[in-house]
Formats: C-alpha cells, sequence, structure tokens
C-alpha cells in the first residue's frame, strides 16, 4: 500500500468536509506489550495517522518527554526489529490507518537502508520522517525510499524562507510535517497567527496537504491549528500522559487515549 494509505487518508478528510489528527508515540514505550496496545487504540481514540518513533539514544530535535520515552522503551529492550514487528502487529487488525516511522538516521544506517526499507514495505510502514537527513543527502535514504513505494516526509520550519522551500519540498511525498515553533518538541506553545502565514506560504508552493506539529497540547491548540492546516500532530501530549500513568500506577494506555480523545474533539470543532 505505501504511499496510497497516506494519499487514500487525506482524499478521505477532503472529501468527508474535516481535518485529520496526527497523533505520535515512541515505539516500546513503556514496554512493548501496553505500546501496542496504545497504537492499535489510537484510531478509534479519533487519530487519523500513526506516527511511532523509533528509539534513539541521541534524539536532537526531541524535548525531555520525547527524550525520556526513547530511554524507557530502549531499557525495556525495545529494538528495530520490535519496532517493525509493532507495525506488522498492527496491521493484523488494521489495514488502513497509515503508519509513519519518524526518528534519526543512525539506527536505520545501523541496521542497513536496503534491509530497513524491505523489512519496513513487508511490515505495512507507509512512509518515513527523518530530521537529521537534509535534502542534499537525498540519495542516501530518501530517493531509495521513494522507489520502495513508502512516502519521504519532510519538515519545513519558521526558518524556512522562499529560497530553501523549493529544496525542501523537490522529493517531499505523502503530506508536509511544518514545524510550529523553532526549537525541540513540546517546549514552546506555537504562535498561531504565524502558523497561518507559513502555512499558507507553503501551500502556495505545493499540492501536498500540510501539517503541523511542535508544541500542541490542548485541545484549543488543536482547533485552531486546524482551522489553517490540513491536519495536527500530538506527541509530547501523549508521551508525557503515558509517563505520568506508568509512574503513578495508573494505566498508561487509558491515560493516552483519553489524551487523544479529547484532541480529536478539539479538531472536529475547527471542521464544525
Amino acid at each position: 500500500m505505501g504511499e496510497k494509505r497516506i494519499e487514500q487518508c487525506f482524499a478521505r478528510l477532503k472529501h468527508e468536509g474535516r481535518k485529520g489528527l496526527i497523533t505520535f508515540v515512541t515505539a516500546g514505550d513503556p514496554d512493548p506489550v501496553t505500546s501496542l496496545a496504545i497504537v492499535k487504540g489510537l484510531p478509534s481514540a479519533g487519530a487519523d495517522i500513526i506516527e511511532i518513533g523509533m528509539p534513539f539514544t541521541d534524539p536532537m530535535a526531541d524535548g525531555p518527554a520525547i527524550q525520556a520515552s526513547s530511554l524507557r522503551a530502549l531499557a525495556a529492550g525495545q529494538t528495530m526489529d520490535a519496532t517493525l514487528n509493532l507495525v506488522r502487529e498492527f496491521r493484523c487488525d488494521d489495514d488502513s490507518t497509515p503508519i509513519v516511522l519518524m526518528g534519526y538516521y543512525n539506527p536505520i544506517y545501523s541496521y542497513g537502508n536496503e534491509c530497513f526499507l524491505d523489512k519496513a514495505s513487508q511490515s505495512g510502514v507507509d512512509g518515513l520522517i527523518i530530521v537529521d537527513l537534509p535534502p542534499e543527502e537525498d540519495e542516501e535514504l530518501c530517493l531509495p525510499t521513494l522507489d520502495a513505494g513508502l512516502s519521504f516526509i519532510r519538515l519545513a520550519t519558521p526558518t524556512t524562507d522562499d529560497i530553501r522551500l523549493p529544496v525542501v519540498l523537490a522529493n517531499t511525498s505523502g503530506f508536509v510535517y511544518y514545524v510550529s515553533i523553532t526549537g525541540i518538541t513540546g517546549t514552546r506553545a506555537p504562535d498561531m497567527a504565524s502558523v497561518g502565514s507559513a502555512v499558507a506560504r507553503i501551500k502556495q508552493k505545493t499540492n501536498l496537504p500540510v501539517a503541523v506539529g511542535f508544541g500542541v497540547r490542548t485541545p484549543e491548540q488543536a482547533e485552531a491549528i486546524a482551522r489553517c492546516a490540513d491536519a495536527v500532530v500530538v506527541g509530547s501530549a501523549l508521551v508525557t500522559a503515558i509517563a505520568i500513568a506508568s509512574a503513578g500506577g495508573f494505566d498508561p494506555v487509558e491515560a493516552s487515549l483519553d489524551i487523544v480523545t479529547k484532541l480529536a474533539a478539539g479538531v472536529r470543532r475547527a471542521t464544525n
């Protein structure tokens, strides 16, 4: 299915006249069994697309919450094989929700690009977001990913000017991920006026859907962003809920899915 699931998802959202909710969780956090239960529950809670973080020891673009989630997952024994198997098990029950693996190039390079892409495709992965591979390195992973039938989703940021933007968009597929803040994930709230103008500028240069993330924590923020973007991405709020529930002896599945349900309601309000 590859790119087709993502394309079909956004086509369905457009047909239904609504915006999408993209959720991020780290594979294997807080443990493999609980992580799979969370991922399986996300679509019914309101997630239209699921981003799954590939745990890494040095997640430079992420704030403390997602950094901690990577460390918890690695401590619980999460590996690349386990992450790909998580997607494979998810696909046993759900063959329509797009899955995007997000992370850093080092674990893929260590695993072997060709082997990774082959297994990712077989497992049911639809796309990749690799935050530390710039367009100048497209031959390294981006082009082979496209050849494998998967989307390669690129990040645009507040510092991506009109000269840089076409370079960023050149081999991007699936959707464009606009980073709403300058800095790392989950540390600041987005400025809605700036986000709106940035999304409009990107849409002038591409027909791809634009999703906005980094710093979205509340249903009100999700509602505001959904008014200008095609989808809202939420990550740090979810992994924080998982961490709090796990530390407090509560059910992390219930805690994270409750957050998703509330954020999905905010996105629906924007549509209405």
